[in-house]
């Protein structure tokens, strides 16, 4: 199992802050592609990823126990 945070507008559209999913020795392309297809409203192409609080790209596998975070960007003035 893996741990998927979920922040600002993502945590919003999907209702958790948090999912505990089976997707380890996924990529998080792979995993982007999950979550898009099991939340459509979502969109995952221009979040930044961080894997165990460390920036991570889409090549990157995840292994079991890992946390993966979304972070989409923010604006403001």
């Amino acid at each position: 199992m893996i741990n998927i945070l979920l922040f600002a507008h993502l945590q919003e559209s999907i209702g958790e802050s948090k999912l505990s999913i089976d997707l380890s020795d996924k990529t998080i392309g792979q995993i982007k592609e999950w979550m898009e297809m099991q939340y459509p409203q979502v969109n995952l192409q221009h979040v930044m990823t961080a894997v165990n609080e460390e920036f991570a790209t889409d090549a990157t596998v995840i292994k079991d126990g890992d946390t993966v975070a979304f972070i989409p960007p923010i604006s403001g003035g």
